[in-house]
């Protein structure tokens, strides 16, 4: 009995920590969007692939596709130098 509730806490903190990780997406969106707000230097192409990296990786974390939107969040940071 003590090893099955010890397997179940466990696995409840498990969950717990996928579930915070999978929710950093907003903060890389938010880190964007500061930039953004900053008027960045960047060249029309640049600003418009960061805004559509941008809009992708929202779409993404929507979807529950954190892993993907961490990547196209990640992108768009590379672009902006953040």
């Amino acid at each position: 009995m003590r090893t099955l509730i010890s397997a179940l806490v466990a696995l409840v903190l498990l969950g717990a920590s996928g579930t915070a990780l999978a929710h950093n997406c907003p903060n890389e969106m938010k880190a964007i969007d500061a930039r953004l707000a900053d008027d960045p230097m960047l060249s029309a192409e640049d600003m418009e692939k960061v805004i559509e990296l941008r809009a992708e990786g929202e779409a993404l974390h929507n979807a529950g596709k954190h892993d993907e939107s961490m990547a196209v969040l990640g992108e768009a940071k590379a672009i902006l130098d953040i």
